[in-house]
């Protein structure tokens, strides 16, 4: 059995944020590089870690854990871990051996891209959900006889769903793993979606859709950690493209779709067209897609090692090291409020996607008024409004691999400055022209919501997971609060106005990016948690050239997971 390789000399230690105040030393390797993490109340300081993987459970286990077990493949297909209570021999870490065809990493390319397109599906179908009803809000306001604001909120109680059940699904997936939270939850919506289709009054819709908002989230909460499991550092860029494109197809065709579903029988086939496209991906995702998330699939391995050899040394991480109960509920439940609240970095970021998301659910509110309401389409004709934001988001998607490159030319010169910034156009007072102006605002979608993400990885290493958190809270609730007020907006200020608004608020927030461009290292530096290169000169821009990255954190960075 091979002992754990020692520390190079050259190695820098680095310090891990605690949430706790008990001081512990968290050692782990990746490749042949350790990687020391120091939990301490003095500093919740972020350092670089050049082998972050925001796939891995950080903020499940404890100081102490040895995530080594989780990225390395031995061929004895285990490490040593800490020593047992007789204090003479190790706990055996279970690990992947080299080729090892359990490790999602090596499965066949072609299985893998048909897991990475049944997900990404599955994301398209959830976006599907949220925006198709919006269709035809006059036949619910009919039907119930409820005034509008009432019908809008069976949109906005099902966007709220998208910033709770993060809170909730993200930790659970950490312990029980990702397949049995797919399955789970997408069982739950798909039941859900029956009474919506079938409500006889309001209260009964509102529930349900509120139901089936938590539970759908999960997958969107999933999806980027589960193409994380699949491709390799260096794979990752063309499969996160297509997978960044399906949240926002998914909003766009939902209203094309159901206008015209809506014009030919009723209301009530928004809700089935739902159970149909939700019950297929959760057959697929639920019977066909294997189980990707390492820790999981390793603690299998190890409880079948210890019942065939009768030996209980065989273990994983999660059997030694996991943080205590109370301690992971104010990692997952307090700290991204802390980072949100206290951060200036992850409020400026939140507020700018927040933004763009409420632009989203905004247009979905104000194509109607102005196109059925304005000029007498019909729900079918408006529509057809939205097919250039697909169509925008598709270029963006296409023109990613070009986004990426670059990102590396440029953090190769300026490492501190991860954030790419991209103005998005936004159509102004002629919106109803919007078949010109829907497809700019698709296209910088993606390039903003895939540059914040990293920018906020970047900035928060270890933290990454709940600064993203934070993010996806404020976001959802300013969208389904948009979507609320829209309609009072463009009868008082009218269209133009109304929408000469829209475009004045996108532009003042397009000062952001800028921001960090040019102070971006003073903040860090400032900040309790955000990383900062101490190898940069703060009022110069000056780097030395042991702060400059290297190509594996180039390919690291720009393949980081993106939530949307």
């Amino acid at each position: 059995m091979s002992n754990l390789p020692e520390q190079p000399p050259e190695s820098r230690s680095r310090d891990f944020a605690p949430i706790s105040n008990s001081a512990a030393t968290r050692t782990h390797t990746n490749g042949s590089r350790m990687i020391h993490h120091t939990d301490t109340h003095l500093s919740h300081k972020e350092t670089r870690d050049p082998n972050l993987d925001v796939n891995l459970p950080y903020r499940t286990l404890s100081g102490d854990a040895n995530l080594d077990e989780y990225t390395s493949e031995r061929p004895e297909g285990e490490i040593d871990g800490k020593l047992e209570p007789d204090g003479e021999h190790h706990y055996k870490l279970v690990t992947f051996t080299p080729n090892d065809p359990e490790n999602p990493k090596n499965w066949s390319k072609a299985f893998k891209w048909y897991c990475t397109m049944v997900v990404a599906t599955t994301c398209f179908v959830v976006a599907f959900c949220s925006s198709v009803v919006t269709a035809d809000m006059i036949g619910v306001e009919k039907e119930f006889g409820v005034v509008e604001e009432i019908a809008l909120i069976s949109i906005s109680i099902f966007v709220v769903g998208f910033g709770i059940g993060p809170m909730v699904f993200a930790p659970l997936s950490e312990v029980l793993g990702r397949r049995i939270i797919y399955g789970t939850t997408l069982l739950v919506a798909v039941i859900f979606i029956i009474p919506c289709a079938v409500a006889t009054n309001i209260q009964t819709l509102l529930v349900c859709r509120a139901i089936d908002g938590i539970a759908f989230s999960a997958p969107m909460t999933l999806v980027g950690g589960t193409l994380a499991d699949l491709w390799k550092t260096e794979e990752r860029g063309v499969p996160m493209a297509a997978f960044s494109a399906a949240p926002f197809i998914g909003p766009a065709i939902g209203p094309l779709i159901g206008g015209f579903l809506s014009d030919a029988v009723g209301w009530r086939w928004l809700y089935w067209i739902q159970l149909i496209f939700a019950g297929v991906v959760y057959v697929l995702i639920t019977f066909t897609v294997p189980e990707t998330y390492a820790p999981t699939i390793l603690a299998k391995r190890a409880k079948k090692l210890r019942e065939s050899t009768g030996q209980s040394d065989h273990v994983t991480e999660q059997d030694l090291d996991m943080r205590p109960f109370s301690e992971r509920l104010r990692i997952f439940l307090i700290r991204p409020f802390q980072l949100l609240f206290g951060e200036p970095i992850v409020f400026m970021v939140s507020l700018y996607m927040s933004v763009l998301y409420g632009l989203l659910y905004m247009f979905f509110v104000a194509f109607p008024i102005v196109y059925q309401g304005g000029k007498g389409y019909s729900a079918g004709i408006t529509g057809l409004m939205f097919i250039p934001l697909a169509l925008g988001v598709l270029g963006s998607a296409a023109c990613a691999p070009l986004v990426n490159r670059n990102y590396m030319s440029q953090l190769l010169v300026h490492p501190h400055r991860a954030l790419h910034f991209r103005l998005v156009l936004v159509p102004g007072a002629q919106l109803g022209r919007a078949a010109i102006g829907g497809f700019p605002v698709g296209f910088g979608f993606i390039f903003l919501y895939n540059s914040a993400n990293n920018y906020l990885v970047d900035s928060y290493q270890h933290l990454a997971a709940s600064a993203l958190a934070a993010k996806t809270f404020l976001r959802s609730f300013w969208g389904a609060a948009v979507v609320l007020f829209t309609a009072q907006m463009y009868k008082r200020l009218g269209y133009q106005w109304a929408s000469s608004l829209l475009a004045f608020i996108s532009l003042a927030c397009c000062g952001i990016p800028f921001v960090f461009w040019f102070y971006g290292a003073r903040i860090r530096k400032r900040s309790k948690f955000a990383f900062s290169d101490p190898t940069k000169d703060v009022e110069t821009g000056a780097v030395s050239g042991e702060g400059r990255a290297s190509e594996l954190e180039l390919e690291r960075a720009r393949s980081y997971v993106s939530v949307p």
